[in-house]
């Protein structure tokens, strides 16, 4: 073979092969076009980290609960009122005692440090007023939260209890002291034995016939000697002071106060 005609084959199998390649058989199916990934995320923008917490705050403010109201002060308990009126010293102020019931009217009450019916209350007594033991054992002053104790004779030294026994319950009896008149209402009638520590210490308690309970209210007592009733019953027995084995005691509870009548 020439290499003309050399030439001339190696030309044609050339264009043979250039045929094939763009053959439908031979071309390489399409593949699908990936999505880049920058086009995702710039899609759905994350939420700025400011806006975000400025939105949880403000939900956690709207749903807090609202704060509970301060408690309310503690209301102090009211003291006992104390004693009535009282001189410099601290004793209770001479008083002056009136029973309408009985017509008696302007007994001196005169206080002592002691115990219903001691030595000191006695000669009192016997100078025709009436005696008021307060102290470590005795009882509190007019109008004051306790027992106000008063004690008179009632057949000597003009006899101003004379008729006592027969007060009732409801009779008013009235406590003038500094100016202002303490009004108590009779409750009951108790009955003391001056041979009975026990009985004594029931008529000397704050609250009269309960030795050791504390006092919410202002009481009066007044108490005078069984003598006539002791003598009747054959009952002759008296201490160093002369007073009779029984006393008779008239307890009020305080009803009102209101200013002492003048004169």
């Amino acid at each position: 073979m020439t290499r003309s005609a050399a030439l001339g084959a190696l030309a044609g199998l050339v264009l043979l092969l250039g045929a094939c390649s763009t053959s439908p058989a031979s071309v390489a199916p399409e593949r699908p076009v990936a999505v880049p990934t920058a086009t995702v995320s710039t899609t759905v923008a994350p939420m700025p980290a400011a806006a975000a917490t400025t939105e949880t705050t403000e939900t956690t403010e709207t749903s807090a609960p609202a704060p509970a109201p301060p408690a309310a002060p503690t209301t102090p308990t009211t003291p006992p009122r104390p004693a009535g009126p009282t001189p410099g010293d601290g004793t209770p102020a001479p008083a002056r005692l009136s029973i309408p019931d009985l017509a008696l009217a302007g007994l001196v009450v005169e206080p002592y440090v002691g115990r219903t019916d001691d030595a000191p209350g006695t000669r009192i007594q016997d100078r025709g007023r009436a005696a008021s033991p307060h102290g470590p054992e005795g009882g509190t002053g007019p109008g004051g939260v306790g027992s106000y104790q008063v004690t008179a004779h009632r057949t000597s030294a003009n006899a101003p209890f004379r008729d006592l026994p027969a007060l009732g319950e409801g009779a008013l009896v009235h406590v003038d002291a500094g100016g202002v008149r303490y009004t108590y209402a009779v409750t009951q009638t108790r009955q003391t034995s001056f041979r009975s520590a026990a009985s004594l210490a029931e008529q000397r308690a704050a609250v009269p016939g309960r030795p050791g309970v504390a006092p919410t209210e202002a009481v009066i007592l007044l108490s005078t000697c069984a003598t006539p009733e002791d003598h009747a019953a054959g009952n002759v027995w008296a201490d160093e002071l002369h007073n009779p084995e029984h006393r008779i005691d008239k307890i009020g509870v305080l009803v009102a106060t209101a200013p002492a009548p003048a004169g």
